[in-house]
């Protein structure tokens, strides 16, 4: 099973040239919903293996990546295609919230 990848402030740009879409978590050690919402999102890195990409960004450690994005509260869900924002989600939801929109950018 495919797992998140890590992205950090020098990897981004890299990452989100990518043609798969992209989720993209931005979560932090010490936030609940971020606890409660990333084994949701390492299993979304499983079932999308080869169709899209799902990674995430420690804000504490990746400051510069947060702030970009204008990230304020955590958890924030940011889904990416063609390197442009294509979709948003903030705050802990179901993983059917997010496949349904994953599913709407393959």
């Amino acid at each position: 099973m495919s797992k998140a990848i890590e992205i950090t402030d020098a990897n981004f740009e890299e990452i989100i040239k990518s043609e798969q879409p992209i989720l993209v978590d931005f979560w932090a050690e010490w936030c609940g919903p971020c606890k409660m919402i990333g084994p949701v999102v390492e299993e979304l890195a499983g079932d999308y293996d080869g169709k899209a990409v799902v990674g995430k960004v420690d804000v504490d450690a990746n400051p510069a990546v947060a702030q970009a994005f204008g990230i304020r509260s955590i958890p924030t869900l940011l889904f990416f295609k063609g390197g442009e924002i294509v979709d948003k989600q903030v705050g802990a939801v179901p993983k059917s919230v997010l496949s349904q929109k994953l599913d709407a950018q393959l």
